[in-house]
């Protein structure tokens, strides 16, 4: 009992990077027979697919029914812009670091096929956004579709709640309360699955690392320098670009906020890091109501170094089974990671989670969620951070802004 206890208290990272390194070692040791433990990662892949479409619709929903417009105003708007464009040039940039370091171009696994891409139409697209049946759109894991749904389904739910006949508020409360109710439910789910996630992702990193050897974790090294490098040109020219604009001293922004992003850094945690960020955000001038409102909304909203994951990983998936994708398909990626990095930022393991929707949409393999989990804890670490670091130049930004007005 005090092993399961002490298991269950461990950090996910800790766990899941202790998972992968055993996987390693144990795959390098035994070689490819290693490969008859392959179906505990298989469960693992199995587990991750079947939540992820109901946590992204949920999520998504309940975001959307608490953005009132007439509740958040201009600044609500000012900032909900603010986090669509960073989250947009964070897929963009994790998407173009990846298509020219290529990381996975030499990696396979095994038995993973995947068919090229057919290249729709925009009619074919607008359509597949609008479906003709909700039940279809789950059943078949559509993921524009469901957003679509999400998203008109959450507006309709904040209509009911912010209108004049009680009748309606009453049933949009009630709603909302079983949303509510639902979304934890669900939430409870995945925490079981997170706690199996380590065994998942041992078993794949064995089995992969049985056949791939060096290649694997070559692989995986290109990632994690695709991602870093990417969180240095978001800091660097998105960042510091908004600063500028809002003519902020550059120097006297990283020099104040130092202690929010190191200790985003090291707890990856932005809940845990929001106090700190709330106080540097003051030390910077930024007025209490701006920071007591968009410093929260941004930690439940904003998600830009899940966003450059998402376009890295894509690439990285493509790479490792031969996929090509059209220029369609990448202008896809960059509009579905944006809106599912902006929906989902407060999900635990929201990257694997999306991950998993994204892959699942275009008939990617699965087993990528695994392998790129195994350096969860150093793309966490620096994601965190960025998302942190955005957070607070959103505040000085829209804050900016207002005194301008």
């Amino acid at each position: 009992m005090n092993l399961w206890k002490t298991y269950k208290q461990t950090s996910l990272v800790i766990k899941m990077s202790i998972g992968f390194l055993l996987g390693i070692i144990i795959g390098v040791i035994v070689g490819p027979s290693i490969e008859v433990i392959k179906p505990l990662g298989t469960i693992l892949i199995n587990l991750l697919s079947m939540i992820a479409i109901p946590v992204v619709f949920l999520t998504v929903v309940l975001a959307v029914n608490n953005m009132n417009p007439k509740e958040l105003g201009k600044t609500g708007g000012k900032l909900v812009l603010y986090y669509s464009i960073t989250t947009a040039m964070a897929v963009l940039i994790g998407l173009g670091l990846a298509l020219i370091i290529n990381p996975g171009a030499n990696l396979t696994l095994p038995n993973a096929q995947v068919d090229e891409p057919a290249n729709p139409s925009f009619s074919d697209i607008l359509l597949n956004i609008v479906p003709d049946n909700i039940f279809a759109a789950f059943n078949s894991g559509n993921l524009m579709a469901i957003l679509f749904l999400a998203i008109i389904i959450g507006y309709a739910l904040s209509t009911m709640k912010h209108a004049n006949d009680p009748k309606l508020v009453k049933y949009g409360t009630v709603l909302q309360e079983v949303l509510e109710a639902l979304n934890e439910l669900f939430f409870r789910v995945l925490k079981g699955i997170l706690l199996y996630a380590p065994i998942g992702i041992f078993a794949i990193a064995a089995s992969t690392f049985g056949t791939q050897g060096w290649d694997t974790f070559e692989s995986l090294l290109k990632f994690t320098a695709v991602f870093y490098l990417g969180v240095i040109l978001l800091w660097a020219f998105v960042y510091t670009g908004f600063l500028k604009f809002s003519r902020v001293s550059i120097r006297k922004f990283y020099t104040t906020i130092r202690r929010s992003f190191t200790t985003a850094f090291f707890t990856s945690s932005s809940v845990a890091t929001l106090p700190i960020a709330m106080e540097d955000a003051k030390k910077l001038g930024v007025s209490d109501k701006i920071v007591h409102f968009s410093l929260p909304l941004g930690a439940i909203f904003n998600s830009d170094g899940g966003a450059l994951r998402m376009g890295a990983s894509i690439v990285f998936a493509a790479n490792v089974t031969n996929a090509n994708f059209s220029a369609t398909d990448l202008a896809m990626i960059v509009v579905i990671g944006t809106l599912l990095s902006i929906g989902t930022a407060g999900v635990p393991a929201a990257g694997l989670v999306t991950l998993a929707a994204v892959l699942t949409l275009f008939d990617l393999p699965l087993e990528i969620v695994a392998l790129i989990a195994g350096v969860d804890a150093l793309i966490g670490m620096a994601g965190t951070a960025s998302n942190v670091v955005g957070d607070i130049v959103g505040a000085v930004v829209v804050d900016k802004k207002g005194k301008k007005a």
